[in-house]
């Protein structure tokens, strides 16, 4: 398994975010190392979602910057972030389900030359990228050719994840990836993202499973109110105390909350 480095891949600093009189960020830091897996927690309203949009450069912070290795970058779009190495899976994973896997894959990017404005797709290729990919990452499919709406909630959760990383990125954020999933197709996503970081993949993981964080994730910071309320590697820290900063509170936390928050 990989250690993370001590630059950062990705940093945000200060980042805050007004909607007219509602604050919804408020001087937010974040860092994360190539390698390493961040788990993002917070209650419904903590500010998860919206530092997410402006890290994936979907919403542009009020203040605040953004470092990728270090050097400062202004996000106007999503194709922004992609240009800087930085993937967002969302939650309902934006698939074609109508098409086939290696379509879904380079959906919008997809390899091939360009006469006089029209491009002329290499389909031969893409299968073969494609399933170069999906082998890469040791995600097993039948065929490249079968439809997304054929496979189960986790191989589709799988394609989502291999899209993402299909292009070089450096980080990959996650919304809740295993919320629609059934048990045994959970650990099969989980050991994904895990084997990312043996590709020096940096993850930022959004999820309100204390199972999933604790069984991938090397750090978990927490957000409350919009602020950064605690952080710590998963070494020094458990799953009581997590909840707790969830709730708002620092130390232990009963056994009520943690039936509350699995």
């Amino acid at each position: 398994m990989n250690q993370p480095s001590a630059t950062p891949i990705l940093q945000a600093r200060g980042i805050s975010k007004y909607f007219g009189a509602v604050t919804a960020l408020e001087g937010v830091d974040l860092s994360l190392a190539p390698g390493e897996v961040l788990g993002v927690v917070g209650d419904n309203g903590a500010g998860k979602s919206t530092l997410m949009k402006i890290l994936s450069g979907l919403f542009r912070p009020s203040d605040g910057e953004i470092l990728v290795n270090g050097r400062p970058v202004h996000f106007h779009s999503p194709r922004d972030a992609h240009r800087n190495g930085i993937e967002m899976v969302y939650q309902d994973l934006a698939l074609a389900g109508n098409m086939r896997i290696f379509e879904n894959i380079f959906l919008g990017r997809e390899p091939g030359r360009t006469f006089g404005g029209l491009t002329l797709i290499d389909q031969a290729g893409s299968r073969r990228l494609a399933a170069e990919h999906l082998e890469r990452l040791q995600i097993h499919v039948k065929s490249v050719d079968q439809n997304v709406e054929e496979l189960s909630g986790g191989q589709q959760q799988a394609v989502a994840i291999a899209r993402a990383t299909a292009f070089a990125a450096k980080v990959v954020i996650m919304d809740e990836p295993t919320a629609a999933l059934a048990i045994k197709e959970v650990g099969k996503v989980l050991d994904l993202i895990r084997r990312l970081k043996d590709h020096g993949v940096g993850v930022i993981l959004i999820s309100h499973r204390m199972d999933d964080v604790f069984y991938v994730c090397d750090r978990v910071m927490a957000l409350f109110h919009g602020r950064n309320f605690a952080e710590a590697r998963l070494a020094d820290t458990s799953r009581n105390e997590v909840i707790g900063w969830i709730m708002g509170t620092k130390g232990h936390s009963t056994a009520l909350a943690h039936d509350k928050v699995i």
